[in-house]
């Protein structure tokens, strides 16, 4: 026979279960994405400089993708840990799990292109790739993130049948102003 007491802990842990998977994972960085916005810009500015040289351009954004990761994933975790909100479980690991995806994805298509030539699609590749990563992360997000992501997607598809030379401007737009106006937007209505 089951006591009281265990029916009672049976309940309060399908409850904490149930508010876990319903929660939304709050520790997106807004200044975070401020300050990973302002070092696209620097990339943008560096990459359409050198858009003669194909291994240069290359590096720059490169570079400036790990550079945006590293920012991104130490601003979450600061966040995170300053609200008390888990990162490995939850809403959080639903964000990740979603997130990650379109991302991989964008970096073997990176490989795939660049081996046969179609440096000039890397940009609309990335802008909707990421795209796609914010707004099905975004999913698990405050309600801004997913139309943050839906913003990348039409600078993808502009980039689409925009002429190649446009690729470095949109990129700037795109990883540099639009991460800048929404990193304030969270930063000012989501705690930092």
């Amino acid at each position: 026979m089951t006591s009281i007491h265990d029916r009672a802990a049976d309940n309060l842990r399908y409850i904490r279960d149930a508010m876990e998977r319903a929660s939304a994972f709050t520790a997106v960085p807004g200044w975070g994405g401020v300050v990973m916005g302002v070092t696209a810009i620097v990339a943008a500015s560096l990459a359409h400089g050198r858009r003669s040289s194909g291994g240069d351009w290359l590096s720059v954004w490169l570079v400036e993708a790990v550079i945006g990761l590293a920012i991104g994933v130490a601003a979450t975790i600061r966040k995170a840990s300053r609200s008390g909100v888990p990162l490995v479980s939850g809403s959080g690991r639903r964000f990740v799990l979603s997130f990650a995806p379109p991302l991989v994805v964008g970096g073997l298509l990176t490989i795939a292109l660049m081996r046969e030539g179609g440096r000039d699609l890397l940009p609309a590749t990335w802008l909707l790739t990421y795209g796609a990563a914010v707004v099905t992360g975004g999913a698990f997000s405050v309600p801004v993130v997913p139309i943050l992501g839906l913003c990348f997607l039409g600078l993808g598809g502009l980039a689409v049948v925009a002429p190649a030379s446009w690729g470095d401007i949109l990129m700037g737009a795109g990883f540099g102003g639009l991460e800048i106006v929404f990193g304030l937007w969270i930063a000012r209505r989501h705690g930092g």
